[in-house]
């Protein structure tokens, strides 16, 4: 339960939760329940506190308006405090997309994914088949864009749930290009923030639909042309570079027939991925479950233009939770491991790249919906269907296993986007000393165990 001084975030949680009598009796069936309390207050930035509980099962949010610190049932309860509560239970809060992959003959396979920011989950989650695809009748069902709870159930399988009831998605970038799928899902019964709005009280942003906008109002409430400066002779933008929307998972097309379930949908794959330009193939998977807690414990990403810090910049976000868990990252890994060995029915675990690129600059996959080839791949290892080659740091795929069907990609770019470079690998092994180092004694062993092992693999192949 949240108080609020907000109408803002009245009108959002609406939209972002279940809220009504249905979820006041059921709290009173028992009586712990997370308590939320947030005040604008001065919206002073030199005394803004977002604070979390997690043995008091309380957050608390002063001095900001912004979704992400005061719609509270967010990332708040969803990651911090949930994460504090479900290594206590023994069930996982994590920073995933939920989406469901329906096979040409019937059968619906669900994934979990985890990306740093910039790097596509929102999109993936509401992915359209391609063209080249089409013709097998794949079908994309979401779940979900952000949060996934997950427990181990009697089958001694991962199932996974998605605790929200909407979308506070990135608007800048998307566009029918990017998610089409999202773009219907925001027609109606959705609020927009921080964007540009037109004369005809439609909003814009920078990537959106249509021609530049003449004019209109911008994300400060001044009015806007394009090409304005401001006193230092930067571009005055029509819209924030983080402006949101917030829209009813109902609303999406693809939205799945099992949000309801209570016990969710059952995972057959865990996938991570960040922001490579050289190092990362297009994809791998781990050998196993501790190979793959490694695997995810040193994601990284590189730092874009958009981004602050220097160009280029590595940038660890383990699980992409390092913003977001609620206790101790070592516990966290450990919390993992133990996972790993009540499940007798692990989803295998993957990592893919979609941003490497050739040296010229230039992206070698073309991404967006061709990122289901990746995905048919990763689910026809899942179920044995095709074999792989051993790397040094995982499964590499076949390129003749991977469906090229109406994509024109040459075997020169296939090979450098599935190539792992021994010398490069080497270097990124320092860099994966120094952040474990950071963890001092809470560092599971095992993995170190799994730094050593890639060590020696590097050092001993060809």
């Amino acid at each position: 339960m949240e108080l609020t001084d907000s109408r803002y975030v009245v009108l959002n949680m609406l939209i972002m939760t279940k809220a009504g009598k249905e979820v006041l009796t059921e709290l009173k069936k028992t009586e712990e329940f997370t308590k939320c309390l947030h005040s604008k207050a001065e919206l002073d930035i030199n005394r803004r506190l977002i604070l979390h509980f997690p043995e008091d099962n309380t957050i608390w949010s002063v001095g900001s308006g912004y979704g992400g610190n005061v719609l509270l049932g967010k990332k708040c309860l969803s990651l911090r405090i949930a994460s504090y509560i479900a290594r206590r239970e023994r069930w996982m809060a994590e920073h995933m997309l939920i989406m469901g992959i329906e096979s040409p003959k019937g059968k619906i396979e669900y994934i979990a994914a985890a990306f740093p920011s910039a790097c596509g989950k929102t999109n993936l989650a509401m992915l359209v088949p391609p063209e080249g695809l089409r013709r097998k009748g794949y079908r994309i069902w979401t779940l979900g864009d952000d949060i996934a709870w997950m427990r181990v159930d009697s089958d001694g399988s991962l199932w996974a749930i998605n605790p929200e009831a909407g979308f506070f998605g990135v608007a800048p970038g998307t566009n029918k290009k990017s998610n089409a799928v999202m773009m219907k899902t925001i027609r109606k019964d959705t609020i927009y923030t921080n964007v540009l709005l037109k004369p005809d009280k439609t909003v814009w942003w920078e990537g959106a639909e249509g021609q530049l906008p003449r004019e209109g109002i911008n994300w400060e409430g001044r009015p806007w042309r394009p090409g304005m400066k401001d006193e230092n002779g930067k571009p005055i933008f029509g819209a924030h570079p983080n402006s949101r929307f917030t829209a009813p998972i109902s609303n999406c097309p693809s939205a799945s027939f099992r949000l309801e379930q209570h016990h969710g949908v059952p995972i057959s794959a865990i996938v991570f991925g960040g922001r490579r330009a050289h190092l990362a193939p297009l994809v791998y998977e781990a050998f196993n479950w501790q190979h793959g807690v490694f695997v995810a414990a040193t994601m990284a990403s590189e730092r874009t233009a958009a981004q602050f810090g220097k160009l280029g910049q590595v940038r660890r976000d383990p699980m992409a939770m390092l913003p977001f868990c609620g206790y101790n990252m070592g516990h966290y890994f450990s919390h993992w491991l133990r996972m790993g060995k009540r499940m007798t029915r692990a989803p295998k675990i993957f990592h893919v790249n979609w941003f490497k690129t050739d040296k010229k600059g230039k992206f070698l996959w073309p991404g967006f919906s061709d990122n289901l080839r990746v995905l048919e791949w990763i689910l026809d290892r899942c179920d044995n269907k095709v074999g792989a080659v051993k790397s040094p740091i995982g499964y590499l795929p076949k390129i003749s296993d991977i469906d090229m069907t109406g994509l024109r990609l040459s075997k020169a770019a296939l090979n450098e986007l599935l190539a792992v470079d021994k010398k490069d690998w080497l270097e990124e092994l320092k860099d994966i000393k120094k952040f474990f180092a950071r963890f001092n004694r809470d560092l599971p062993k095992q993995l170190w165990q799994e730094y050593n092992s890639l060590a020696r693999r590097l050092k001993s192949s060809r």
